[in-house]
């Protein structure tokens, strides 16, 4: 796995692009000088976390033959105030899934999820707290 980055402006605005030519852009925050346009990178954390997470979920709930019709993730990073670095204290994340899915196959898959296979939140797991909740709509 290999990402390379460019810097974009004369500021803080970088272009992270992966092996396969997908890009992300990211920025600083406005108060040192970013001009928001990007993610900032504790965003792309709390992302990938959300993208691990979903894929897993939809990869566990189709294995179990749950007709899962669409997902939406929201998530809340919380980080240590005062703190340098500034790590995620706690990350709350609700999963809003869509489709005449078991409930208890939901609770499973978001077990595995978090305790088992999702790599992101292994690492965030090493400093902050994930709560995970699930709406069945």
């Amino acid at each position: 796995m290999k990402i390379n980055l460019s810097r974009k402006n004369k500021a803080y605005h970088f272009e992270a692009e992966n092996e396969q030519g997908n890009t992300l852009d990211m920025d600083a925050n406005p108060a040192i000088g970013g001009e928001n346009q990007g993610f900032r990178p504790m965003e792309t954390l709390l992302a990938g976390l959300g993208g691990c997470s979903a894929i897993d979920m939809v990869s566990i709930l189709k294995k179990q033959k749950e007709p899962i019709e669409d997902l939406k993730i929201s998530i809340n990073g919380k980080r240590f105030e005062g703190q340098e670095p500034s790590l995620f204290e706690t990350i709350d994340i609700e999963f809003h899934v869509f489709g005449a899915v078991n409930e208890a196959k939901i609770q499973r898959a978001l077990e595995l999820t978090f305790e088992k296979y999702c790599s992101v939140a292994m690492i965030l797991n090493k400093t902050a707290k994930i709560n995970f909740s699930y709406k069945l709509n």
